[in-house]
């Protein structure tokens, strides 16, 4: 770990900077360059971000994925693509448009039509494994 000073310019930086690329023949010699900034209150001015240097082992999963996450990301996958077509379908898109300005200035709205259909797709997908 280590605290950096970035240029004016940039101010206040998070996110990964260089990434590994899994397939490249020199993966290996490759490095990850990932940037924090701590968002949280503190007492000290300076120090609040940090570099951290990332390999390919510290970036490659060694643990076979447990079967809860298998199903995570079939759901994830499934509903993607019903919130695809769900677009593209032009007989609901009238009435999706309506129920999602109904809903949109609740409490617990969705803000965008993309999050919306996301939840409602998501309850689909949801009541049908049950």
């Amino acid at each position: 770990m280590a605290v950096t000073t970035l240029a004016p310019m940039f101010g206040e930086t998070s996110g990964a900077v260089t990434k590994i690329h899994k397939k490249d023949q020199h993966a290996a010699d490759e490095k990850m360059v990932l940037l924090t900034h701590r968002k949280a209150a503190t007492s000290s001015k300076k120090g609040c971000q940090r570099v951290y240097l990332r390999t390919l082992k510290n970036v490659t999963r060694t643990t076979p994925l447990k079967p809860k996450e298998v199903s995570i990301r079939q759901r994830f996958q499934a509903v993607r693509a019903m919130v695809a077509a769900r677009k593209e379908d032009l007989t609901k898109v009238t009435q999706d448009q309506i129920d999602f300005l109904a809903q949109k200035d609740l409490a617990n709205g969705k803000k965008t039509m993309n999050a919306y259909l996301w939840l409602v797709c998501g309850r689909e997908y949801d009541e049908s494994q049950d």
